[in-house]
């Protein structure tokens, strides 16, 4: 007998007149926008331009949506391309299929871009994300939720997500919440980075490396939970993997990285602290004016060096005058 579970919604899209509202897009613009708010908040507290993360995300949300389609539709081609499929759908993005690793991979080579033409370094910028982009797959997930898809083993736990949809292959029955492990996981790799970056000072790319391993560690489990079709390799599913590599390769630039550059960037953006005012340095400015302090003693100096020496020839007229008069006098 269910006592409880977690309800899936009866439709993942709503009408406004002809203009469809799809769940699943939802939480992608949702995400998105928190990724840039935080990271925006992020970029100025390490002493960058407001603004600047937006303008990068310009080239690097369309190359993640990009990457995170093609990487589904690579890695999942019959789906589309098989017997009876239409690859038309491969580019129907709003019907679920983007894959973090595509994404992420992409994504990093459009901030690569936006970066490189402001001059700022992409290790800096990607620290400065890291939390909202964790944020971004916390809410994104949801997305999963209304298209009742990419759930668990069957459970009769109490948070049981109950699919009741019987498209494409789907049994209804209760079933593990994936998305909202991995949603819960994603907030807390967010706030673990956070706390890192704060309590260790974070820099050179390592707070992004950071949310990596943490993702992986959590996206191998919960992978190892879903039931949806997937390459297998060694009995492992094609995600698990990915997951394993990519764990290694983050933990090993942490490592080689915090040797070869410890410590955090002084500078991330040059010419914020003068570009626009937002940042000041208080220690220039108190240089400034204790060199203008000393050009004027040394002017002082001068005049009175120089009013010294014009006083000099006076006195030895003088004096000379009193000789010869003193001499007079005697003779």
């Amino acid at each position: 007998m269910e006592l409880a579970y977690i309800p899936s919604p009866s439709r993942g899209v709503l009408y406004l007149g002809p203009i469809p509202l799809r769940g699943y897009a939802f939480c992608i613009i949702i995400g998105v926008f928190v990724a840039v708010w935080l990271g925006n908040k992020r970029w100025i507290a390490r002493g960058g331009r407001a603004g600047t993360v937006a303008d990068i995300s310009v080239w690097a949300v369309p190359f993640g949506l990009v990457g995170g389609r093609l990487y589904h539709v690579i890695t999942d081609y019959e789906l589309y391309f098989s017997e009876g499929r239409d690859w038309v759908d491969a580019f129907k993005v709003w019907e679920g299929g983007l894959g973090i690793w595509g994404a992420i991979a992409l994504g990093a080579v459009g901030a690569w871009i936006g970066c490189r033409r402001r001059g700022i370094p992409l290790p800096a910028y990607a620290d400065a994300v890291a939390p909202g982009i964790a944020l971004a797959q916390a809410i994104g997930r949801w997305g999963n939720w209304f298209n009742q898809e990419l759930y668990g083993k069957e459970t009769t736990l109490p948070w049981a997500l109950k699919i009741t949809s019987s498209t494409d292959g789907r049994m209804p029955g209760t079933y593990h919440p994936t998305f909202l492990y991995e949603s819960l996981w994603c907030i807390g790799v967010a706030l673990l980075v956070i706390w890192a970056d704060r309590r260790f000072k974070l820099g050179h790319g390592r707070a992004f490396a950071l949310y990596v391993a943490a993702y992986c560690v959590g996206r191998f489990w919960i992978e190892y939970l879903r039931v949806d079709d997937a390459h297998h390799i060694l009995g492992l599913r094609l995600n698990n993997w990915t997951a394993l590599f990519v764990f290694i390769l983050a933990v090993v630039y942490i490592v080689l990285s915090a040797r070869k550059r410890p410590g955090r960037e002084e500078i991330v953006e040059p010419g914020a602290s003068d570009g626009d005012g937002d940042v000041v340095d208080l220690e220039k400015d108190g240089d400034a004016e204790a060199s203008e302090k000393k050009a004027e003693s040394s002017d002082e100096k001068a005049e009175a060096a120089e009013s010294s020496d014009e006083k000099e020839p006076e006195a030895s007229e003088a004096a000379e005058s009193e000789k010869q008069a003193s001499s007079a006098e005697k003779s």
